[in-house]
């Protein structure tokens, strides 16, 4: 790295010049403060040193510049333009050298001071976030410059203010040094993102603070200290706390948790001001080998949460922080992984108030390096240590004075090296009362926990299980998975499994998805935008969409489907013997077991509700009595009678918890679990069509006419392809075994192995080619017999369609045989055909209301359902395949009525396989006049394996026999009740 150069200021090592040092940040105090946030004058040049520095100065012209609205990104208020790349640096890694094509932004902003800003003291001006390097002048004079994107700088402007006219002046360099310590797996934005205060710092004003308050569980009390540069007093009216700073007391105080996350209000008075304190009172520790907090072990349902909005991009407001946590919590997620950065601090606020574990991360990733064999890596090399440092201090004293915070993380795929060790010797002589996380160190030399990403659901389970190689003290380690079930695209699969070896294992201490939110970046053209589409060099594309929420912050079906798997309460059946006088009419007991997998709370907050069903409508239903059952505790609750049970009909219950008062994070009534039980006196699924006694199907044989087969209403064409089905015109139905690969299916393309995705296509499995071998009519069928095959392939499918009626009703029974080795599992079995001019209303009997997958299915409920085709399909922002419904009984789609007995995936939308396929964007799939229909005997799993594993085995389709029941018929609205939405 020695260039031999003086290098300028946005290329050398140092993390700054002119700065304060940190201090812990404070939403507001009485002392006057002023948001520079708004509308600011803004120039950009190609280079660093295209402009000399006369723009600073009082009197420059800059008329011609444009606006900018700080908080904001240049790149997408129309100045240049944004670039993704997960790991790969998008210029030369020649450390600390970056290009000398360097976007440069030059921010000005001129400003009065309010009439009533006091005249004594001094001022201090707060950057909360500028990307990725800065350069700052007030009123002429420079003041210094920082890099540390996502951390908080401050300057002393006291003696530099003036009432009016002040002019603010910073010039920001897309590239620096610090960018080679920024490749988090995130569009590169530069700008100030983050908002810029000018702070009045009174005479006696107070200075940094670091509140203390532990809790022993034991007595059940909580010991407060505050420690400060400043001396003042500590008040906490709540709990009768009049003390000097510095001093310690202890009273008994209920405790912080994220599940009961109580605060005191306080103040921190000096001469000068007053700073209100949120005080929670909480120890943690690891003890037994687990992290306990309070002295019960957690297990952590969490989440990674970069900061982003589709048009603002890492400038975020409160209502969307606010909205993040409230989805969160709604969710039953109960931690967040702040990667790979410490994120606004407002957001901390939200986390102290709401409840949620927090892993603080600091600003550090050094990814690229990997690509040239970690050759220059910062972390290993003496020079960047100061830097490395810097950012260590400015997340711990910013943000140790959020009870949320539990954990800090050295930072993010780094490798190892003496800069980290620094970093965790240096927090931990400053704060001992929290736990170190790294990943990157297998060691774990310098962490307090054993931490992997990725790692496949049986590698976990030896872990759990104490049989994982590597040395002995890590073994002795509380685990996580800092990032699992990586949400790309449909998906991710697996996630049951995985929380059963957490809730098996106590050293499994849970995980955090991959990620929080999709990262497209709203486009006039493609909807959301992602890697490449801006024509940057190199880009990874849409591994930038891998989020539980769509970038509009709709929940994406990964995290309806995380929050079942994760629920805090568990609903489970139980038999019961009857009592001698019951009067339940079939004199067999019913009761579920209601399990609290809460860590702290009790279940005093929430109620129990049922439902009784009859084929998919609600019956009967009210309310169960809750019992207070503590963390970890068991309980059996006694159902009601059955209602009056209909012939022939399938039933269950529904038993739900839900709020049972409002919460500062959801209204009553919100469903924070379900469960659905089988009434075990309901009958076995019924034969497709509904056979009434005395009808047999078979009873019409089927003629030629002509070139045409007739049976009962149906026509086929002399292939015995089916045509029309009364008045209503059925295409090209047939078998299908292709979808459009997943971005789980197209897999790692970093990996030496082809994806599942590839080896499809090598096969030929998009191309498959039909052959009719036989059409035999019988006197009670119509039989076809094909082969179904791949091009240059031996394998084969061997098909038979077995076609029967009564007059208006036609029933299909397919089988499916392979022939020949297959060593790929198929990516569906079933059929397709298509409806044209459907469109409108579905209803359904079977999962919903959301898509399901064999490994994706926990959160579908069996009912009765309706909806349009177009709200069917998932909007995944690169499309793919999406949109199936699980256990189907029947369905209602576009004049015809499907009853089956198989309980297939039933898949509808107004486009082809192959047009979803051939997709890139949302805006490339346009509906067509035609509705195509799938029946899925059986669906490939979706796993996680666009960074992950694969499905697991037992949910891999391999090639075998199969069975698909069917019967069509034009009448319609058959099922009676009213459809769920």
């Amino acid at each position: 790295m020695d260039h031999g150069l003086d290098l300028r200021h946005h290329e050398d090592v140092s993390p700054g010049t002119g700065c304060l040092p940190p201090r812990a940040w404070y939403a507001a105090s009485d002392a006057c403060a002023l948001s520079l946030n708004g509308t600011w004058r803004f120039r950009l040049s190609p280079t660093a040193d295209a402009e000399d520095d006369a723009f600073a100065a009082d009197g420059h012209d800059c008329a011609a510049w444009d606006d900018i609205t700080v908080p904001g990104h240049w790149v997408l208020q129309g100045h240049g333009a944004p670039h993704y790349t997960n790991q790969l640096y998008p210029f030369p890694v020649d450390p600390p050298r970056v290009p000398t094509d360097n976007p440069t932004g030059d921010h000005r902003r001129t400003f009065d001071l309010p009439a009533d800003w006091p005249g004594p003291g001094t001022a201090v001006l707060r950057f909360d976030g500028v990307e990725s390097c800065a350069r700052v002048w007030l009123n002429g004079t420079e003041l210094g410059d920082f890099k540390g994107s996502r951390l908080p700088h401050e300057f002393d402007v006291g003696a530099l203010l003036r009432p009016a006219g002040n002019v603010l002046a910073v010039r920001v360099h897309q590239w620096s040094s610090g960018s080679y310590l920024e490749d988090q797996d995130q569009w590169w934005l530069p700008g100030i993102f983050r908002d810029v205060t000018l702070l009045h710092r009174p005479e006696g004003c107070a200075g940094d603070h670091f509140v203390h308050a532990s809790y022993d569980h034991r007595a059940g009390t909580g010991t407060l200290r505050v420690d400060a540069d400043v001396e003042g007093r500590v008040l906490v009216s709540e709990l009768g706390i009049d003390m000097a700073t510095g001093e310690t007391v202890t009273v008994a105080v209920e405790p912080w948790t994220a599940e009961t996350p109580r605060l005191y209000d306080g103040v921190y008075a000096t001469a000068g001001e007053r700073i209100p304190l949120r005080i929670g009172f909480r120890t943690v520790a690891v003890e037994d080998g687990l992290i306990k907090v309070n002295g019960r072990p957690v297990l952590f349902r969490g989440v990674n949460r970069h900061e982003f909005h589709p048009e603002t991009g890492r400038a975020l407001d409160l209502d969307t922080m606010r909205a993040d946590v409230l989805l969160m919590k709604r969710h039953n997620i109960n931690a967040v992984r702040t990667s790979h950065y410490p994120p606004h601090p407002a957001f901390l606020d939200l986390c102290d108030e709401l409840g949620l574990w927090v892993i603080d991360e600091c600003d550090l990733e050094t990814h690229g390096f990997q690509a040239v064999g970690r050759r220059g890596n910062p972390v290993d090399d003496d020079r960047w240590t100061p830097a490395l440092l810097d950012r260590a201090a400015r997340m711990v004293e910013r943000d140790k004075n959020h009870p949320s915070v539990v954990v800090w993380s050295l930072g993010n795929e780094c490798s190892t090296g003496r800069g980290l060790t620094a970093m965790a010797q240096w927090i931990r002589a400053r704060d001992d009362s929290r736990l170190l996380h790294y990943e990157g160190d297998s060691s774990c030399a310098d962490t307090d926990m054993y931490s992997r990403m990725y790692a496949d659901h049986d590698e976990v389970e030896r872990i759990g299980r104490g049989t994982d190689e590597g040395p002995e003290q890590r073994r002795q380690l509380p685990f996580l998975l800092c990032e699992y079930g990586h949400a790309m695209g449909n998906g991710p699969g697996g996630l049951s499994e995985y929380q059963k070896l957490f809730e098996t294992y106590e050293r499994l201490q849970g995980g955090f998805i991959w990620e929080w939110i999709d990262h497209g970046l709203a486009h006039p053209s493609y909807a959301y935008a992602y890697g490449g589409d801006f024509g940057e060099v190199p880009h990874d594309g849409n591994f930038v969409c891998d989020g539980l929420l769509f970038p509009d912050r709709t929940p994406s079906p990964g995290l309806v489907e995380y929050k079942k798997v994760i629920e805090p309460v568990r609903i489970e059946p139980v038999r019961i013997e009857p009592a001698p006088t019951s009067s339940d009419g079939d004199g067999r007991g019913r009761a579920v077991r209601i399990t609290n997998l809460y860590d702290f709370a009790d279940l005093s907050p929430l109620a129990l509700t049922w439902s009784y069903e009859v084929d998919g409508v609600s019956v009967a239903d009210g309310s169960l009595p809750m019992p207070a059952a503590g963390p970890g505790e068991c309980v059996e609750v006694t159902l009601p009678p059955v209602p009056a049970r209909s012939r022939g009909a399938e039933s269950r219950w529904t038993v739900r918890a839900v709020l049972a008062e409002d919460a500062a994070w959801a209204e009553r009534g919100h469903v924070v679990a379900w469960a659905q039980l089988a009434d075990e006196e309901s009958p076995v699924r019924s034969a497709p069509g509904g056979t009434e006694p005395g009808v047999q199907l078979g009873a019409t044989a089927p003629v030629r006419d002509g070139r045409r087969i007739l049976l009962g209403d149906a026509a086929f064409d002399a292939h015995g392809t089916l045509l029309s089905l009364g008045d209503l015109e059925i295409k090209d139905l047939r078998l299908d075994v292709w979808r459009a690969p997943t971005d789980n299916d197209n897999g790692m393309p970093w990996r030496p192995e082809p994806s599942l995705s590839t080896r499809w296509r090598r096969l030929g499995l998009d191309r498959m080619q039909h052959r009719v071998d036989a059409v035999e009519l019988s006197d009670d069928a119509l039989t076809v017999r094909s082969r179904v095959a791949p091009a240059a392939s031996d394998l084969g499918l061997r098909v038979e369609y077995r076609w029967q009626s009564d007059g208006p009703r036609l029933l299909l029974t397919l089988e499916v045989a392979p022939e020949g080795e297959w060593t790929v599992p198929l990516p569906r079995v079933g059929i397709r055909f298509g409806l044209p001019g459907a469109s409108g209303r579905v209803r359904w009997f079977g999962g919903g209301p959301g898509e399901a997958y064999p490994d994706t299915c926990a959160a579908s409920m069996t009912g009765l359902w309706e909806s349009d085709v177009d709200a069917m399909q998932t909007p995944y922002v690169r499309p793919q395949e999406n949109g199936a419904r699980p256990g189907l009984r029947w369905a209602e789609v576009g004049g015809l009525r499907v009853d089956t007995g198989d309980g297939p995936w039933f898949t509808a939308r107004r486009w082809t396989t192959e047009q979803l396929d051939a997709a890139r964007h949302r805006t490339d799939l346009v509906p067509g006049d035609t509705v195509w229909v799938n029946l899925d005997i059986g669906q490939q799993g979706i796993g996680s394996q666009s960074c992950g594993p694969g499905a697991l085995p037992q949910y891999q389709l391999h090639a075998r026999p199969a069975r698909l029941d069917a019967t069509f018929r034009t009448a319609v609205t058959r099922g009676n009740g009213t459809a769920r939405h």
